[in-house]
């Protein structure tokens, strides 16, 4: 009885430190595991992080799979390295000429260096739009409104070399900056555009004289033309002739002359009157008589 008694206290000892040699096996895979689980990144291709052991700056770690020491090394948040558009704008922004505008623009950059984004600025997203929007008030402060409505192109390139400075140690470049839009107070726009309507018809007047001028010499050219040629003077005069009667609304009488040709009456004018005057005078009193001898 005895025997039996000892041989069970042996194997429940036996059997509780297996058990407690199993469980702290089970335990320590357990915490194994665990581990290794929150050791496990992965990030995307266009992904970067910076690890910091104990806070101190190890390095930059990415894209793919990797491990680091749970409760020893943390990471900062996901850097993405490629091309950004943040739309920015600048309101009621005074220009040279002390004209308040609002300007919406659009700032295309990119990460090029992660380490010094992480090192050198705390929120490099929230940075760069505040550079760019000090940026464009600064610009806008230095342009007159006539320049700026003129050349975008020239205030976009601006901002962003304003921004290249400013960000120049953030490992950060301003690929590009595009003006959206310039919106001006209403009753300047109606001036504007008062001015714009005047232009316009001065530069019309203008145009319009020029031709006049220019259809003023072409027809002396042909007057001379017509002067030493009667018969193109003729082809002409039927030439208008038949303008006429493409109407179908004009009626046309042909009087029967001694003009050579085809008896269209040669346009008398100012110079043909005048040269019909003087030989009328150089005839004098006779030729009248003579005219009303004829009279039956």
């Amino acid at each position: 009885m005895g025997a039996d008694i000892v041989m069970f206290i042996i194997l429940a000892g036996g059997g509780y430190y297996i058990g407690n040699v199993v469980g702290a096996i089970v335990g320590f895979l357990f915490a194994l595991l665990l581990t290794f689980a929150l050791s496990i990144r992965v990030l995307s291709q266009w992904n970067r992080k910076a690890v910091l052991r104990l806070g101190k700056y190890v390095g930059i770690i990415g894209p793919g799979f990797f491990l680091i020491i749970p409760f020893i090394d943390t990471t900062t948040p996901t850097i993405d390295t490629r091309i950004i558009s943040t739309a920015f704008k600048a309101e009621k922004t005074l220009t040279k000429d002390n004209v308040p505008v609002d300007v919406d623009a659009i700032l295309f950059w990119q990460v090029k260096n992660p380490e010094q984004t992480v090192l050198n600025v705390q929120s490099y997203y929230d940075s760069v739009l505040l550079a760019s929007q000090t940026a464009m008030r600064d610009i806008i402060g230095k342009t007159e409104l006539s320049s700026m409505l003129a050349g975008r192109d020239i205030i976009g390139k601006g901002i962003q070399n304003l921004i290249e400075q400013r960000i120049e140690n953030w490992g950060i470049t301003a690929i590009s900056v595009e003006i959206r839009d310039v919106t001006i107070p209403p009753e300047l726009q109606n001036a504007m555009a008062r001015v714009a309507t005047s232009d316009r018809e001065k530069q019309a007047r203008v145009i319009l004289a020029e031709s006049e001028s220019l259809a003023a010499d072409k027809m002396l050219e042909a007057a001379k033309k017509y002067e030493t040629d009667p018969y193109a003077m003729q082809l002409r005069a039927l030439n208008m002739m038949y303008e006429i009667s493409l109407t179908g609304k004009n009626v046309m009488v042909f009087i029967p002359t001694e003009t050579k040709g085809f008896s269209i009456p040669m346009p008398f004018g100012i110079r043909g009157l005048e040269e019909f005057i003087k030989q009328k005078d150089q005839e004098g009193p006779d030729s009248q008589k003579q005219i009303k001898k004829k009279k039956p």
